[in-house]
């Protein structure tokens, strides 16, 4: 884990929304501009999707991305690279300590799978994904990848498996990106009740933008 906390103070950031429990958001983030995420009741999982504004089929590779550093948890000094291999934004702080890349959106098939046939009609992830992107019209469905899931705690076993476990965030807790390109941000603030990924509960989160 990298622990860093930011020097920028919410009462100066240009832009905040508040998205509520279980649901879609979208915004779009300038090149140069620094994008936070926040944890506010705590143990929140929020699935996230990065595009180039200027050419949407640019989007988060986490293959390259975790090739390129080395780990397969996000933290502080982590750089975030687009399919075409370029930069889109940095993590330049950090107070949770780490970020799920490997479990996932949750969608109808994978509710249906992992807990009962009954469940495939609950609120998912992909299912916000959607949403949010034919509203704004620049995204479509092929453009649904894979996705970061901020402050999602799904630790690898020894044999390589994967499991979803408490988070390890709190109210207040964080995550910080600078952007290296105009980006679109897809969020699905996580609705999941199925597994403790939040908590049995979905709460609120905050995304706030500094020039």
């Amino acid at each position: 884990m990298s622990l860093t906390a930011s020097t920028l103070h919410a009462e100066t950031a240009a832009y905040r929304a508040v998205i509520p429990a279980g649901e879609p958001f979208l915004c779009e983030v300038k090149a140069g501009q620094t994008l936070r995420l926040l944890d506010l009741e705590g143990n929140q999982a929020v699935d996230t999707l990065f595009f180039s504004a200027q050419n949407p089929r640019e989007r988060f590779d986490p293959q390259r991305t975790l090739r390129r550093q080395n780990n397969v948890y996000l933290t502080t000094g982590s750089v975030l690279y687009s399919n075409l291999g370029n930069p889109l934004l940095s993590i330049v702080a950090d107070t949770c300590g780490r970020h799920d890349t490997l479990g996932g959106a949750c969608a109808q098939e994978s509710n249906t799978v992992r807990y009962a046939l009954d469940k495939r009609y609950m609120h998912s992830c992909r299912d916000n994904f959607l949403r949010a992107s034919l509203h704004d019209g620049r995204l479509n469905k092929a453009d649904i990848g894979a996705n970061i899931n901020f402050f999602m705690n799904v630790p690898v076993t020894p044999e390589g498996g994967l499991t979803f476990e408490d988070g390890i965030s709190a109210p207040g807790k964080y995550v910080e990106l600078i952007a290296h390109m105009d980006v679109i941000v897809l969020i699905s603030n996580c609705p999941q009740l199925n597994n403790p990924c939040n908590g049995w509960n979905p709460t609120p989160a905050e995304v706030l933008i500094w020039n």
